[in-house]
């Protein structure tokens, strides 16, 4: 996908009331939504949409993630007069997330301890 299609993409941004971080069960700064799409096991192309949270827990070793972090520990609160630049921090860490993909030796290592019940 180009960046003129990038740009033209609806992103919705929510900061106030995000659910808790599925990974650890704290606190999202904010929850954003985005067009995705992938194959399905026919090939046939399945658009939707991706929902992603920021959670200063979980993220915070992520550069995008951490400069994002950095607004919100610096400034509590989006306003008019970080608008702009909270705007492009948003964009560079959903541009960071959008391409995040499971790792499946994790999720199949996570999916034995469950078998074993050790989870």
């Amino acid at each position: 996908m180009s960046n003129q299609q990038h740009d033209a993409e609806e992103l919705l941004i929510k900061l106030e009331e995000a659910p808790p971080c599925p990974r650890c069960g704290g606190v999202a700064l904010l929850v954003a939504q985005f067009p995705h799409a992938w194959r399905n096991s026919r090939g046939e192309n399945v658009s939707g949409r991706k929902e992603v949270l920021l959670c200063a827990s979980c993220d915070h070793r992520e550069p995008a993630a951490a400069e994002l972090l950095a607004l919100f520990a610096v400034d509590d609160q989006v306003s008019p007069e970080n608008l702009r630049v909270f705007g492009g921090l948003v964009a560079e860490w959903v541009d960071s997330v959008r391409h995040r993909t499971v790792d499946e030796e994790a999720l199949s290592d996570e999916f034995e301890q469950w078998r074993r019940g050790e989870l």
